[in-house]
């Protein structure tokens, strides 16, 4: 019998860059698990929809389908919009099997990811010792999912012994450049933002932005499709497997 296919859902967006980053990420899965059918699809703006990698998959044979949401917190998107995905598919599909898993969130590997991607960006800038560091993410209305990335962030500080503070990009306060003129009018100038974001696209531009402008000396990429980004996808799967299994 067959392993239940994987889809890795994601929320979707106007820029190609963002779906570009997917298929790679989704293209990183593949060849750790060459075993497996794993598909990407889009809640919305991007194609291939949810809708049509559910029916080309049924197509195909496959009736249990485990569904990674690729959300780094639990937000709208996560306790909305896929569980009303995950039901309408269930019910155009009789018999299929399929269920989200919980969404990518945020592993202690990819602190490791941001680190990465701020060396790189620091080396652009050629600078060797930081002030302060800013924590970027999309934000969100829910104040836990705000909660979680300032967790993440004060846990990054530490590792780093630097202050730190979380920014969002969007519905709520501090965005990125308020973080860093804050780190500024405490007298610190070299201040980093990493961008903790799964792909490109407007709100992680918006934000770097805005941090530029408010003086940051540094601005990383987006985490995108790095081995411990694809092994997160699979370990969220590999539960979800566990899970569709009747007891």
């Amino acid at each position: 019998m067959a392993a239940p296919a994987l889809v890795a859902l994601a929320h979707g967006s106007r820029d190609p860059r963002s779906a570009a980053t997917i298929t790679a990420l989704v293209d990183e899965v593949r060849s750790m698990r060459p075993d497996l059918r794993i598909e990407a699809a889009f809640l919305e703006l991007s194609k291939p929809s949810f809708e049509t990698v559910v029916a080309r998959l049924v197509k195909a044979g496959f009736d249990e389908i485990v569904v990674v949401p690729l959300l780094l917190t639990e937000a709208y998107h996560a306790k909305v919009d896929v569980p009303e995905a995950i039901a309408a598919a269930a019910s155009r599909h009789e018999g299929l099997k399929i269920r989200a898993s919980k969404i990518l969130g945020m592993e202690a590997t990819f602190l490791e990811v941001l680190d990465l991607r701020l060396r790189d960006a620091l080396k652009e800038a050629r600078v060797r010792e930081l002030d302060a560091l800013v924590l970027a993410a999309a934000g969100s209305s829910d104040p836990l999912a705000n909660q979680a990335v300032a967790r993440l962030a004060r846990t990054w500080g530490t590792r780093h012994k630097l202050p730190v503070t979380a920014a969002f990009a969007s519905a709520a306060p501090p965005a990125a450049g308020e973080a860093v003129r804050a780190f500024r009018a405490e007298g610190r100038r070299h201040i980093a933002v990493a961008s903790f974001f799964l792909a490109p696209g407007f709100l992680p531009d918006r934000a770097a932005e805005l941090a530029t402008e408010a003086g940051a000396i540094a601005v990383s990429e987006p985490l995108g499709a790095h081995p411990e980004v694809a092994r997160a996808v699979l370990a969220r799967y590999a539960v979800g497997a566990v899970e569709l299994v009747p007891v």
